[in-house]
């Protein structure tokens, strides 16, 4: 898909790579105006966890699994949970090497996918809706391309199929490469404590929320991460390109964007209208997605569902009352 070198898109990545690259680790969860929101109560975890993320089950109803992003804990989706757990059994994860949670060995995020594709079946879970942000947005779509028949709706928050094509302006991931090699000797050569050092500075978080309680929750998570897990799944992220297999995806999905986060960063693309170039990368890299809606929001920074909570509640719970009837029409762009 898009051949094209895109030029808009390096700015978005800074959201969806460099932001989603440390979410922190609080204890409640808390809402756009920054206001406690009610943990859900949580059960135990689910019986046969896999060994590459933790699980916990709130709720009752259709089976949902909610996939937080990179470095970022299962805490992201509290209020989320409090909204749906009356009429939704919401698995919340919490990848390896995450936000406290044991790092494993091996390649990190086809791991994660098998794991999770294992998850449905050994927990008989009927057609879940799969909601990603950021990498676990892009863990969602290579799930569903690979297991289309396993796998319900799909929300996608602030995520994209070709991360590297966002952040290096290239067409392929083979002109990515040796940016990509190049990151990977700079983040690995962090030792556990630089890496927590530099995750506690904020400096990759910043633009990534509103709310300065949020933000510190946030570095919390990560600098309660592992480093080396960290390394490894951006390197992999940024390898990948799922943009040929999104034609395979035959669940309804919702693509959720945002991009006030890195206004200044648009701007220097298209002065006049640094919207519309958030827009156009996220337009680009979906185009192959057979049934999508995509909305953008204007309020909201990189973690949607606590910078504009009503906004992301309401889009979600009306694409989930009807997602093939709100796919219909494709949406922004």
């Amino acid at each position: 898909m898009m051949n094209r070198r895109i030029r808009s898109s390096a700015p978005i990545t800074g959201v969806l790579v460099l932001t989603s690259l440390l979410a922190g680790c609080g204890a409640a969860g808390e809402g756009a105006t920054g206001e406690p929101v009610p943990t859900p109560a949580r059960t135990s975890p689910a019986p046969a966890t896999p060994r590459s993320f933790a699980v916990t089950v709130t709720g009752r109803g259709r089976p949902m699994i909610l996939i937080p992003g990179l470095a970022s804990s299962g805490e992201t989706w509290d209020s989320t949970i409090a909204h749906l757990r009356d009429r939704y059994a919401c698995h919340v994860l919490t990848l390896a090497g995450f936000a406290g949670v044991p790092p494993v060995s091996g390649p990190f995020l086809s791991q994660v996918r098998g794991d999770i594709a294992r998850y449905i079946e050994e927990q008989r879970l009927d057609h879940p809706i799969i909601v990603g942000h950021s990498l676990g947005g892009a863990l969602s779509l290579d799930l569903a391309a690979h297991h289309p028949d396993r796998v319900g709706p799909l929300v996608i928050v602030d995520s994209l199929p070709f991360f590297a094509g966002a952040a290096f302006q290239v067409d392929t991931v083979d002109k990515a490469r040796p940016m990509i090699d190049a990151m990977r000797a700079q983040l690995t050569a962090l030792t556990q404590a630089q890496y927590e050092a530099t995750a506690r500075s904020g400096v990759w978080t910043r633009s990534m929320v509103k709310s300065p309680e949020n933000l510190e929750r946030i570095i919390g998570w990560g600098v309660a991460s592992d480093g080396r897990t960290v390394s490894r799944a951006m390197v992999e992220m940024m390898g990948t390109d799922l943009r040929a297999d999104l034609a395979r995806i035959e669940s309804p999905t919702l693509v959720l964007g945002s991009w006030i986060g890195m206004r200044q960063q648009l701007e220097a693309a298209d002065a006049a209208n640094p919207r519309q170039v958030a827009v156009r990368t996220f337009v680009q890299q979906y185009a192959a997605l057979p049934h999508m809606r995509l909305a953008i929001t204007d309020t909201a920074r990189h973690f949607i569902m606590y910078d504009d909570q009503a906004w992301f509640l309401g889009q979600l719970d009306a694409f989930l009352a009807d997602p093939a009837g709100v796919t219909r029409e494709r949406g922004e762009g």
